[in-house]
């Protein structure tokens, strides 16, 4: 049940797009086509499921302070901290490099229709933010680290093929032409954030009945508060006719 509330919840509630607006500069260059879109999605899904687990692994055993005590106590001190950003983005700049051979050799059509978004996807705020997301978050576990990074990258890959097919249609729509281009992407992109927004309601599905318990007992301290008045005007009447 864990694995499948992360999930759910890094594609939904925490989508790196619509949430966090994170990767924007691709979202917004490689959307056009829903076909580039696709390709594209498909290779964030492939970085984040390998690095998010990688630098998890990274973070437990060799960057956190006390990580390094598996080599002997004399080591257990050490705090790397302060080399995540650097080992993380070496990882994910590894495992793009992979993409982009894999990519280049098998479909080269695709690699020239991403040009040079597909090497940027290292320097991809969202690649990066999903590491340090799951480090921000202490995720405990290996499993958990890896379904988030498979949710965030599913996340990323519904919100651009969402917009690839939207702006698809839009050619054929009578937009203004002040608002043509990026500026009716802009729009369409926040009312799609505050529809993903909805889905944050899910977290709070049980805040009611700890509400109404205190609502009770405030209603029931008014009812006594009104039964002790009445019975003081009934004594202050009672003293007035005597």
């Amino acid at each position: 049940m864990e694995y499948l509330e992360l999930f759910f919840k890094s594609i939904f509630i925490d989508n790196m797009v619509f949430a966090t607006f994170l990767g924007m500069c691709s979202y917004l260059a490689v959307s056009k086509k829903v076909s580039t879109a696709v390709g594209l999605g498909a290779a964030v899904i492939f970085v984040l499921l390998v690095t998010v687990p990688l630098n998890w692994l990274l973070d437990q055993y060799l960057l956190q302070e006390g990580a390094l005590a598996w080599l002997g106590e004399e080591y257990a001190q050490y705090d790397l901290s302060f080399l995540s950003f650097i080992m993380f983005i070496a990882t994910i700049a590894t495992m793009v490099q992979l993409v982009e051979i894999i990519v280049e050799k098998f479909s080269p059509s695709l690699y020239n229709s991403l040009g040079i978004f597909l090497p940027l996807i290292a320097v991809n705020c969202a690649i990066l933010g999903g590491s340090l997301f799951m480090q921000s978050r202490e995720i405990p576990t290996l499993g958990l680290a890896t379904v988030y990074g498979l949710g965030s990258g599913i996340g990323w890959f519904l919100a651009i093929l969402a917009i690839a097919a939207i702006r698809e249609k839009i050619r054929y729509s009578n937009v203004p032409p002040a608002l043509r281009g990026l500026g009716i992407t802009f729009i369409i992109t926040g009312l799609m954030a505050i529809g993903f927004m909805s889905f944050g309601g899910m977290l709070t599905g049980g805040d009611e009945e700890v509400t109404e318990e205190p609502k009770a007992v405030m209603i029931d301290q008014k009812d006594e508060v009104k039964d002790e008045d009445k019975k003081d005007i009934a004594d202050n009447t009672i003293k007035v006719v005597e």
